[in-house]
């Protein structure tokens, strides 16, 4: 859980960049798109669609944009759509990465993101080199100002697998078909501010590396991230 911490920490930290927080909004966007596209438009009819939307709202992205990209994909045509791709590869000391895109030009991003790996000294791998290193789960991550026993007793109660208190956030793991419900239980008891609210994946090993070699694993993960058509990027490095 830990890797996907540091991953989350970097996301929102960059956030925090009103540029980089646009480039963030932009990739939403192109998340909710896909989703209301793929489905129907309709958040409580497609729970993909409301899966994106609350990872949105947990990046504050403003509800103007949100519903724009859902009316884009209501009028959008068969021209208009975009791939998912996933990469996999290593990073500096073996350091399990991997890579989800969408797109409108695979070639394009192949080449950018084949690039990234070799320039920050890791190295694309196969398909299912990396991806069983890592678990499909719900994550949930809220400031610990609210009552630790009410927290654990009710994501608990709502299937939560596991609730962690690091000191500054409860970091909440579920099974993915469970995530919207244990977040709709924290909501009604007053629960008003989630750092993070998504399905995503977390690794199940993770990999111990020195302080030198750390700062060029993360090196890689922010150029990933800065790429146009990468959504996520997932590692097991631990903190």
């Amino acid at each position: 859980m830990s890797g996907h911490s540091k991953w989350a920490t970097i996301h929102r930290k960059k956030g925090l960049i009103d540029a980089a927080r646009g480039k963030v909004f932009q990739k939403l966007a192109k998340e909710i798109f896909v989703a209301a596209k793929s489905g129907t438009p309709d958040i409580e009819q497609n729970a993909s669609l409301r899966m994106v939307v609350e990872k949105a709202k947990a990046a504050n992205m403003p509800k103007d944009n949100i519903q724009k990209a859902i009316d884009k994909a209501k009028g959008a045509g068969d021209a208009e759509h975009y791939d998912q791709i996933r990469y996999e590869g290593y990073g500096p000391c073996g350091v399990a990465v991997m890579v989800d895109c969408l797109t409108d030009n695979k070639n394009r991003t192949a080449s950018f993101v084949r690039s990234t790996f070799t320039k920050k000294g890791g190295n694309l791998g196969t398909d299912g080199s990396v991806s069983y290193m890592f678990e499909r789960k719900g994550s949930i991550v809220i400031p610990n100002t609210y009552p630790e026993d009410d927290i654990m007793l009710v994501s608990l109660d709502k299937g939560a697998l596991d609730v962690v208190n690091d000191g500054e956030n409860y970091m909440i793991t579920t099974d993915p078909a469970d995530m919207l419900k244990v977040k709709d239980a924290l909501s009604e008891i007053g629960v008003d501010t989630f750092l993070e609210s998504e399905v995503t994946y977390l690794p199940n090993m993770e990999v111990e590396v020195d302080e030198e070699h750390k700062e060029k694993v993360l090196q890689l993960i922010e150029q990933l991230e800065d790429i146009d058509d990468v959504q996520s990027v997932y590692f097991n490095m631990k903190d």
